[in-house]
Parts: structure tokens; C-alpha cells; sequence
């Protein structure tokens, strides 16, 4: 009878635990057996510590149970529980990355992540890191996130590369992620990205200046707060390295880090003859091939503004 109370009695190995709902537990590195077992009835998952302890010897798991951070599904029995620490499928987490933010900015997201340890030691440079969902578990190491980032990046870089036009007015992947920065930055919406990276191609094909507003607001702020206002007249003459007001061609550096498809954008832009845009309205841009037209756009934008 003692030996079927032990399997099939309240809080016996085989019992449903008293737990209705999931719970997220944490095995410590270097919890003992008999520590795992009371932090589980201290958390609910477990009637009795000597369950969970007598689950672990009767199934010749003693000693394979893994540290980490567990879901435990509610009314687990014991042995289950035990099998779930021994497969070391702990909780995987995630974090996602927009697209355009600067180097700073990613470093500060994840900064503010509760679950890794550890300080980014190696701040990247702009642009190095590649905007993207990424996956780590808890206790993981800041610098090792960003340096998965840092690879995703290159990665994506070599393959994007690879498949260019012919005829690009962009000579190394380090003008790509340059100019794929500016696009990222220019537009929102993901089906402009092509046209508005053939603008500013079109115009470095005929020696314009690029005139992009994001690449004078990064050379104030270099990328480590908004601007948090409207840019002036006075603030397109302000001399950096950035200003593609000034400068008769790219940037030497990333504004941002772009995405794979403004990268993509670049790479592969729409057949179009035009060498401006204005914002619209809508969140989008109107294009034009003249600067006759183009005046006429933004006087269509300003109405926008004013009903605004």
C-alpha cells in the first residue's frame, strides 16, 4: 500500500500537480537535489519536496537534472517535471530589433533586457548590426547577442551583395550599407524602399547632391537621441561629414542600421527615371524626373500640412 501511495497518492509521483496554471521556473547552476525539489513546492508546481526527490532516484535520473529556466504546464506530475529538467529545453526568448534604429539605440534595447548578464563591451560600428528577431535564453551575455547581430549582418551583407545590378553607382558593400541606411531612414513603408534607393542612384550616376534630411539629423545627433524637432533652414547648413546637403556624395559612414530590405533596395532598385520625392500625406512619397514637378508636389504637401 506505502508503495502505491509513493506513485498514485495526493502529490505521489504519478499525481497531477496542485498547479492550475503554467509556471516559469529557475534552477540555479549548483542546486542540489533536494533544493530543486522545495523550490518546486515553494513555487506551487509540487505538493511535497520528497516527491520530486523520490521521482528523481526511482527513475535513475539522479544528478542529470539541468540548471536553466523552465515552463512547468500546469498539473505536471512530478516525473514529468523531472523529465522536463533532464531534457535541458529551457525557456527561449526573444527580442526583436526595428529596422533603422542606430547602433546606439540597439545597445540601449539591449541594455534593458532582464534576462542577459554582463556589459556590451565592444560598442559596433553604425550600421554593423542587422535589425531581426533574434532568440537567446536567460543568463546569456549582452556581447554575445550583439555579436550574433554583428554576424547576421555580414552574412546578409556577402549574400545581397552578391546578387547586384550591373551599373551601380556604388563600388564596395561599405557604400551598400551607407545608402541602404539613408533609405531605411527616408521611408516607412516597406514597398517605396526600391524607388527611393533608384532616386538617390539616379542622382549619384549624375553628381547631385543626395539632399537627404536623416543624414543632417544624424550629423547632429549622431545617432544617440531623436533630434526631438523639426529641422530648420539653419540646421541643412550645418557642416559634418553627414550632411549630404554639403557633400557631393555619400556619407563615409551609416546613418542607421538598415534592414535586408532596404539593403535589397539598393541592390536592386526600381527602373525609374526619377531624382526626387516629397512626402504626401499618406505616409508615403510622391516621385517625380523634374524639379518642375517636384515643386509642384511639395506645394500639394504644404496644403497637407496646413489642413493638418
Amino acid at each position: 500500500m506505502g508503495g502505491l501511495f509513493l506513485i498514485w497518492g495526493p502529490g505521489g509521483i504519478l499525481s497531477p500537480g496542485p498547479h492550475f496554471e503554467d509556471r516559469t521556473i529557475l534552477i540555479e547552476k549548483g542546486s542540489t537535489l533536494s533544493t530543486t525539489a522545495h523550490l518546486l513546492a515553494q513555487e506551487g508546481a509540487i505538493l511535497h519536496p520528497w516527491s520530486f526527490m523520490a521521482s528523481v532516484l526511482l527513475s535513475g535520473n539522479k544528478g542529470a537534472l539541468k540548471a536553466g529556466e523552465y515552463i512547468i504546464p500546469a498539473h505536471a506530475r512530478p516525473l514529468d517535471i523531472v523529465h522536463i529538467l533532464v531534457s535541458g529545453k529551457v525557456v527561449v526568448h526573444q527580442v526583436t530589433i526595428p529596422e533603422g534604429l542606430t547602433v546606439a539605440q540597439i545597445i540601449d534595447i539591449v541594455k534593458a533586457l532582464p534576462h542577459l548578464v554582463g556589459e556590451v563591451i565592444r560598442i559596433p560600428e553604425e550600421g554593423a548590426l542587422l535589425p531581426e528577431t533574434y532568440s537567446y535564453i536567460r543568463g546569456d551575455s549582452r556581447e554575445k547577442i550583439i555579436s550574433h547581430m554583428r554576424r547576421a549582418m555580414k552574412l546578409a551583407l556577402e549574400q545581397v551583395w552578391e546578387n547586384r545590378k550591373e551599373g551601380l553607382p556604388i563600388t564596395t558593400p561599405e557604400e551598400l550599407v551607407v545608402l541602404a541606411s539613408i533609405v531605411e531612414k527616408e521611408t516607412g513603408v516597406s514597398a517605396e524602399r526600391p524607388q527611393v534607393a533608384a532616386v538617390f542612384l539616379n542622382r549619384l550616376k549624375k553628381g547631385m547632391k543626395l539632399q537627404s534630411d536623416p543624414t543632417v539629423i544624424y550629423g547632429i545627433t549622431l545617432g544617440e537621441k531623436p533630434l526631438g524637432r523639426l529641422l530648420t533652414l539653419t540646421d541643412l547648413k550645418h557642416e559634418s561629414i553627414y550632411n549630404t546637403y554639403l557633400i557631393p556624395a555619400l556619407p563615409p559612414k551609416p546613418i542607421a542600421c538598415p534592414g535586408r530590405k532596404s539593403l535589397e533596395a539598393v541592390v536592386g532598385p526600381a527602373p525609374t527615371d526619377d531624382y526626387y520625392f516629397v512626402a504626401d500625406g499618406t505616409g508615403g512619397h510622391a516621385f517625380s524626373p523634374t524639379y518642375g514637378q517636384h515643386l509642384e508636389n511639395v506645394k500639394e504637401w504644404r496644403k497637407v500640412q496646413k489642413k493638418g
